[in-house]
């Protein structure tokens, strides 16, 4: 199974940038978007240190709170 976390993008330069997620920072390879426009402030899909896909805020967001969601599972639940 794969994970992809969606980060903000703080910086560009070329193919890589600058991502945070909270509070935790990577430089990114934009590589494999290269053809989409990618700017400041947007959010992409990280996988093994390479942005996947652009998403939306609210794509982001959900995401997130389904991370969340799954974590909060695996806490409460027996072994």
């Amino acid at each position: 199974m794969c994970l992809a976390i969606p980060m903000q993008v703080m910086k560009i330069n070329g193919y890589y940038a600058s991502c945070e997620a909270r509070g935790s920072s990577r430089d990114v390879s934009l590589l494999l978007i290269q053809y989409e426009e990618i700017k400041v402030g947007d959010y992409v899909m990280v996988h093994l240190g390479r942005a996947i896909s652009k998403v939306t805020a609210d794509e982001a967001k959900l995401a997130w709170e389904l991370y969340d969601e799954m974590l909060m599972l695996e806490a409460i639940s027996p072994n």
